[in-house]
């Protein structure tokens, strides 16, 4: 009896012990979900502004001169080149933030026509090359580290920064989505270059290149996708263009409303050459058309205000 006793004691107590040292797990069940339910909803509520942090931050995002809208707004003026020096143009001389003041430049005397003017450096990230490389795709990328000083340089005046793709044998939207990141940024636009887009026994160089409406297509629907998720401004399309050859099936090409989607005519040399084929090429709403000046290839180039006078307008002038 005496053993028993004390069994029973010693179980009170340890139930005892139990019972008042508040731990969750002898909670009552109605109190434990009650307070699951309120961690739960904490943590969703927690979330939810955050995401709205979010979205207020990605909708607040706005082309480099202000508002969410590059054309018709704008008139965008740009230096083409790559890095390494002056061989593939202007942009490509001196350091980035000496591209980037003659730019600002080149763009001021454009400031006295009828629409403000949005600088933009167009860098060319991938190089078509007279060899096939190591994946024989016969052209060469420019690494994200080698774009981000153009990239600083742009953001510290106000400026676009335009990705410029010649892909060889390659295929754009494969470039493109390498460049996914910087895309994703909201000062950031893209160019096509058919010029340098070839056929399978083709060699840059030897031939001019083409693409059809298709391969366009695919990259402008994914880049527009970009813009649609990430709730991203108007963004920089352009394709440029000296040959209808080049853009077989242009009228196929589709016009997507998160871009502004231009065709740029780049023939160089002298003034009637290139008035000629700017009328044969320009651009009809909903797209806009582009120019390119070749600051020493033409003839007697057009000043700002001559440039300004063409039929219609460029939305885009490009030096090179």
């Amino acid at each position: 009896m005496v053993w028993a006793g004390l069994l029973l004691l010693g179980a009170m107590l340890v139930w005892t012990g139990c019972a008042g040292d508040g731990s969750s797990g002898d909670r009552p069940p109605a109190e434990a979900a009650a307070k699951a339910r309120q961690t739960a909803a904490a943590a969703e509520a927690a979330a939810a502004r955050a995401q709205a942090r979010a979205k207020a931050a990605a909708e607040a995002s706005q082309e480099p001169m202000g508002g969410r809208t590059l054309l018709p707004h704008y008139r965008i003026v740009a230096h083409y080149g790559s890095v390494g020096g002056g061989a593939l143009g202007v942009l490509g001389e001196g350091t980035p933030e000496q591209a980037a003041q003659r730019v600002l430049a080149a763009a001021a005397p454009f400031g006295a026509g009828d629409r403000p003017v949005q600088p933009a450096m167009e860098l060319i990230a991938t190089v078509a090359a007279a060899s096939p490389g190591a994946d024989g795709l016969y052209s060469s990328m420019l690494t994200d580290e080698a774009i981000m000083p153009y990239l600083t340089a742009a953001r510290a005046h106000r400026m676009l920064l335009i990705l410029d793709l010649q892909p060889g044998r390659g295929r754009f939207l494969d470039q493109a989505k390498r460049y996914e990141r910087l895309l994703r940024e909201p000062d950031v636009g893209l160019a096509l270059d058919p010029e340098w887009k070839m056929g399978p026994a083709q060699v840059p160089g030897r031939q001019i290149g083409s693409s059809d409406a298709a391969a366009v297509n695919e990259v402008s629907g994914w880049l527009a996708g970009l813009v649609r998720q990430h709730r991203l401004p108007q963004k920089l399309f352009a394709v440029h263009q000296f040959t209808q050859s080049m853009l077989p099936d242009r009228e196929n090409i589709v016009a997507r409303p998160e871009l502004a989607t231009i065709f740029h005519i780049d023939g160089f040399g002298a003034r009637q050459d290139k008035l000629d084929k700017y009328a044969l090429l320009h651009a009809e709403p909903p797209f806009f058309t582009g120019v390119k000046l070749f600051l020493t290839q033409d003839a007697n180039i057009f000043s700002p205000a001559e440039t300004l006078t063409f039929t219609p307008p460029p939305d885009l002038i490009t030096y090179q």
